[in-house]
């Protein structure tokens, strides 16, 4: 289990397993946030804990951010999928190096293609600095 917290410890999310990766993107919001994305499905493999405060944006997802240091804990699906789903994503940058400094970063282009870039071979251990 990788577990996740902000700043101040207010916003807290838990992930069942090491990502197989993580997910750098482009788009106006990730890139001004500097997050690196697991994905998962809420209360399945990812559960939350803690107070946050969602900005939502356009109809699809709302980013949520603790209310008292700002850290921005995850994103999370307005709606559900067919089997009552709800997708959602971690930000990485808020669990402890260690057990993640492995998992390989890919690259989406979310602000002009909107499609996975090439590997460049980096882990998330070569972008924390």
């Amino acid at each position: 289990m990788i577990d996740g917290t902000c700043l101040c410890g207010t916003a807290r999310w838990s992930l069942k397993d090491v990502p197989k990766t993580a997910t750098a993107c482009s788009c106006t919001a990730c890139r001004r946030y500097g997050t690196l994305w697991a994905y998962g499905w809420e209360g399945e493999d990812v559960t939350f804990s803690g107070e946050t405060t969602a900005f939502v944006r356009g109809d699809s997802l709302s980013f949520n951010f603790c209310p008292k240091c700002g850290n921005v804990s995850h994103w999370r699906g307005l709606s559900v999928d067919e089997q009552g789903r709800r997708r959602v994503a971690v930000n990485l940058r808020l669990a402890e190096p260690g057990p993640i400094e492995r998992v390989p970063v890919r690259h989406f282009d979310g602000l002009d293609k909107w499609e996975s870039r090439p590997d460049d071979g980096k882990c998330v251990k070569d972008l924390w600095f």
